[in-house]
């Protein structure tokens, strides 16, 4: 099957993705395809600085950090036994403190802390369908990072499972994680040019 092929208001499972020998990247999400675009290059960039500063972190520590692509497979915690895992995304960044959701061909489970970088054409996927997606899975936090306006959304999961969003972080300011307390971002650092 070609990507041209795809039924894309069509249904799919991870089983289907398995199958696909396509070069074009895309997400399932809730069983729906989501194409993926080349980022540009202040996405990489960001993205780059981020990973760096959260790898330097981790160094020594039981958590791993990955970058994309790297497959997440996520099936919400409230499901019947027959939920096959409809949803793989790929996010820009995303700390694992449970190796055992770890295999090779990425994680199967909620990470603890997910990064998005928006770009013009994915703004509406990450700050809806995968807001939604990782918040249902038990992503603890969940930051959407915005280049542009040099800023950072946090969310971070409440006891009864929902996200509260957090005071905007600026490129004025340090972004401390609440998962990992000691984890402190100059976002100056992050954004300068």
């Amino acid at each position: 099957m070609t990507f041209e092929e795809l039924d894309l208001n069509g249904t799919y499972t991870y089983a289907d993705y398995l199958k696909w020998t396509f070069d074009e990247r895309l997400e399932i999400i809730k069983g729906k395809i989501f194409p993926m675009s080349a980022p540009a290059r202040i996405h990489q960039k960001v993205s780059g600085k981020f990973f760096n500063k959260i790898a330097n972190f981790l160094e020594g520590k039981q958590c791993e950090a990955y970058s994309a692509p790297f497959d997440v497979r996520l099936t919400p915690l409230k499901r019947n036994k027959s939920d096959k895992v409809h949803t793989i995304v790929q996010p820009d960044i995303c700390v694992i403190c449970d190796l055992d959701k770890l295999d090779e061909k990425g994680c199967v489970g909620a990470p603890d802390l997910i990064i998005e970088i928006l770009s013009p054409g994915n703004t509406r996927k990450e700050m809806r369908e995968k807001y939604d997606v990782y918040e249902e899975n038990g992503v603890k936090e969940y930051w959407l990072v915005e280049p542009q306006d040099k800023c950072v959304f946090v969310y971070v999961l409440n006891e009864a499972g929902k996200y509260i969003g957090l005071q905007p972080v600026t490129d004025e300011d340090i972004l401390t994680s609440t998962v990992f307390l000691d984890l402190q971002i100059d976002l100056s650092q992050v954004f300068d040019n």
